[in-house]
């Protein structure tokens, strides 16, 4: 399995089948690397209809391999703009394919497409691997008491989770969530795109310390990537 972060909440997973999931794809971010993966991708992921999240789906998805996975009006904007495979779902369901799981989970955050209708609510996704391995893409959220449900119901080995603050958790709050959910490798996510955005890691890794938090922190450049 690995991980490369693209910048922002952009993730490339690769299963260990080789299966090809991009979640929330925005590819060309301010923060993104030089070389990226242009796909064809097997799954697309898109936890919200932010510009920052829906990225550059338009483009990347315009395949006859591509499946887009996202919440229902989602998929209805993106079958409109002439996305060929969507699949629509809703928080709390699960979509199985085969040995590869995605789960929708909830997200406390806002949702609107670009012309600022609704978009549906936000949400984070559980991927379960082949092998059974659990990774939590929380997308952009603020912290809820729930979290701790998710850890007991779906065990995220990896937990990937925003810390820039103002416009999702800050370090503080994301040690919390890394507490209810108690993960064994936290990846930070949606900081220092923006000057706004002011989270840093080694805020996370001071409030994790102060918790009494045990869990080891992946610090990502864009471009690196994880592999377990």
């Amino acid at each position: 399995m690995e991980l490369v972060f693209y910048g922002h909440s952009c993730f490339k997973l690769v299963s260990e089948s080789g299966k090809k999931i991009l979640i929330d794809p925005w590819i060309s971010n301010p923060v993104a690397p030089k070389s990226v993966d242009m796909g064809p991708y097997d799954y697309i992921l898109i936890t919200h209809a932010h510009g920052d999240h829906l990225g550059d789906v338009l483009k990347l998805a315009r395949t006859s391999v591509t499946e887009v996975v996202a919440i229902h009006e989602v998929q209805q904007f993106l079958l409109k703009n002439g996305v060929p495979k969507v699949t629509g779902m809703n928080i709390g369901g699960t979509y199985k394919l085969g040995e590869l799981v995605f789960t929708m989970v909830p997200a406390f955050h806002s949702s609107s497409f670009p012309d600022g209708s609704y978009g549906g609510d936000a949400c984070g996704f559980v991927i379960t691997l082949e092998d059974g391995t659990a990774i939590y893409h929380a997308g952009d959220t603020g912290l809820f008491y729930d979290m701790k449900l998710i850890g007991e119901l779906y065990g995220p080995k990896i937990a990937i989770l925003p810390i820039g603050d103002h416009y999702v958790m800050g370090p503080r709050e994301a040690a919390k969530a890394c507490e209810l959910l108690s993960p064994e490798v936290v990846i930070p996510m949606h900081y220092g795109t923006f000057p706004i955005l002011t989270g840093t890691v080694e805020e996370f890794k001071k409030a994790l310390s102060e918790f009494g938090v045990k869990v080891e922190v992946v610090e990502l450049k864009p471009g690196e990537s994880y592999k377990k």
